[in-house]
């Protein structure tokens, strides 16, 4: 587990691809229980230690994961999150280089549960939600395309889903039509940037995350 920033009211993980972020039907260990015991451990922490998860990472998504040490930040973080006050900056390897190197991307998303995986649409439809990104093309290898992702709304799957519907599949995204797997079981989308004002000490938060040891983010 990476540490990226750390103070008494907020703490900054970068997730491995593959990690879950907290507790699901798996029963497998969580980036939140590995961040507990490193608290307890650093910090010499009698009982049960307080960690709240504002938002959350796919699993099979590595990079920035924010969490909360206290119930103030929690509170904040969560209303920061939800109105979109957080810049979140993602970078992904697509098959397919994008028509235009960089544009805003507009569409409707509905989410099917059994299936796990968001749809995208031109127009609204019956319990669509709006979902806003922009993208920039930032590398390219002989079969790739980087391309570095802001996202405007919170949506599920939304970048896999939007990149998807434009042509442009992630890479070992087989749920959203990339033609192989990758090794790990991962899929080439990393949170790679975040900037935010502090729920409680309000200076501007600004992380980074190194990319994943796969070889493919180190040839773009």
């Amino acid at each position: 587990m990476n540490i990226l920033y750390e103070d008494n009211h907020i703490i900054i993980a970068n997730k491995a691809a593959g990690e879950i972020v907290q507790a699901d039907k798996t029963g497998d260990r969580t980036l939140c229980d590995e961040v507990k015991a490193y608290i307890k451990e650093k910090y010499a922490k009698p009982g049960a230690v307080f960690l709240g998860i504002p938002h959350r990472l796919d699993r099979p998504v590595s990079g920035i994961c924010v969490f909360a040490r206290t119930s103030k930040a929690l509170t904040r973080l969560n209303e920061m999150f939800r109105k979109s006050e957080v810049k979140k900056t993602y970078h992904a390897i697509v098959g397919n280089c994008p028509k235009q190197p960089e544009a805003e991307l507009v569409h409707y998303l509905t989410r099917n549960e059994k299936q796990n995986k968001a749809y995208a649409f031109e127009q609204e439809t019956t319990g669509s939600k709006r979902a806003v990104l922009d993208y920039k093309v930032i590398g390219q290898s002989d079969r790739y395309t980087l391309v570095e992702v802001n996202l405007h709304t919170g949506r599920h799957h939304q970048i896999r889903c939007q990149l998807a519907a434009i042509g442009c599949p992630i890479k070992g995204d087989l749920k959203y039509g990339a033609p192989h797997s990758n090794p790990d079981g991962s899929i080439c989308l990393h949170a790679a940037h975040i900037e935010f004002e502090h729920p409680v000490s309000h200076k501007l938060i600004s992380v980074s995350a190194p990319y994943p040891e796969l070889p493919i983010w180190h040839v773009m």
